[in-house]
């Protein structure tokens, strides 16, 4: 095995790229190798003038410069991995901060193992990524879209009186509204205009990114799988997929549930134990995605039309692990509300054990692919 002779630890942003190095051995002295214009080929030519590209190791945390810069070392050879920001160590009482220096603390914390790298998405992985999100942030303009057109019409007194909204007959409802000032009846249509706009967004990518889950050669059999379950839908699935990638990365359900930020905290010594909220530590988009599919287990196990065409063509393995998911999240959402725990409370905890039977599909899927 090849020893590591140089630690090179990186703080990049848009427009600069600071570069620091832990040598691999005496002097221990982490050096300042300064800071260049964010220029991939100006980079290679600066840390390969430190030495051959199989005696480097480098590092950088995530953000939002992305992937690039990781895809490109490692195309010449040279071991890079990108970090978790949050895991990363901060030493307490430091008031000082600047590139260089999170750049030398990069290249110390490298050398001594104490980064946690995350996985780089495949290319397609990530334009699959990129869909979700975007179908994400169509989502929300559309709520936003619409808390302004409730607004409006809450302060002229305009109260919509039905349970049902933005249904068909709430806009036929909207568009009945009459104004005598030429000016109200024109912002009234604007905003309608909005609604009806953001709506047919998400409407469309909805399509696209089944799509788009669908074509994917590296997440398909994912993506299919896991629509066996109950309240994982496309859109769900397809985040799963985008946002997970391979679940063999992850050794056991608890690490992936770890892996999301839905294990629980705790802050014990001693004899004393003290457990607490769930961590959110984690992967936001699937997390967030979970705990909308955990509000489909409050209703008794069934195998719905919708259900069987989803699980058309699948594996009895994927359906049976979907079975068993039904039973067990309802037991355990009828149980928690018996004790007295609120529904929102009883919802988080369904979630995580529905991240463990997604574990469990992953790595099914998994082993019918080797």
């Amino acid at each position: 095995m090849t020893s590591i002779r140089q630690y090179i630890g990186l703080d990049v942003h848009k427009a600069t790229i600071a570069i620091a190095v832990a040598p691999g051995g005496p002097p221990l002295e982490v050096h300042s190798r300064g800071t260049i214009p964010h220029d991939a080929t100006r980079l290679l030519n600066r840390i390969t003038a430190l030495g051959r590209p199989e005696d480097l190791f480098v590092a950088y945390e995530a953000g939002p410069t992305g992937y690039g810069l990781q895809r490109k070392l490692t195309e010449k050879g040279i071991s890079c991995i990108v970090v978790a920001p949050s895991k990363t160590p901060r030493r307490p009482g430091d008031r000082v901060k600047t590139d260089m220096r999170d750049a030398m603390m990069l290249a110390r914390y490298l050398r001594s193992g104490e980064l946690v790298a995350v996985a780089p998405p495949d290319e397609e992985l990530e334009a699959l990524r990129d869909a979700v999100r975007t179908r994400e942030d169509s989502v929300r303009a559309l709520r936003t879209a619409r808390q302004q057109l409730s607004g409006f019409l809450l302060r002229h007194d305009r109260h919509w009186t039905e349970k049902t909204t933005w249904g068909v007959k709430h806009l036929e409802w909207i568009r009945g509204q009459r104004f005598e000032s030429e000016v109200q009846r024109r912002v009234l249509e604007d905003y309608y205009h909005e609604v009806v706009c953001r709506s047919a967004r998400v409407s469309q990518w909805d399509e696209d990114v089944a799509r788009f889950a669908e074509e994917c050669s590296i997440g398909a059999a994912n993506y299919r799988a896991f629509q066996s379950l109950r309240g994982v839908s496309t859109v769900v699935s397809a985040t799963l997929s985008a946002e997970i990638g391979d679940f063999r990365r992850f050794p056991t359900a608890s690490r992936f549930m770890g892996y999301l930020g839905l294990a629980p905290s705790e802050r014990s010594s001693g004899p004393k134990v003290s457990r607490g909220s769930i961590t959110k530590a984690g992967n936001t988009h699937v997390r967030h995605k979970l705990i909308q599919a955990a509000w489909h287990y409050r209703h008794r196990p069934a195998l719905t039309k919708t259900l069987k065409v989803r699980q058309e063509g699948l594996t009895k393995g994927v359906r049976d692990i979907a079975w068993r998911a039904q039973h067990r999240l309802n037991r355990k959402y009828r149980l928690m509300t018996a004790r007295g725990k609120t529904p929102q409370v009883a919802i988080v905890a369904v979630a995580r054990e529905l991240s463990g039977f997604i574990w469990s599909i992953g790595q099914e899927v998994a082993r019918e692919g080797q």
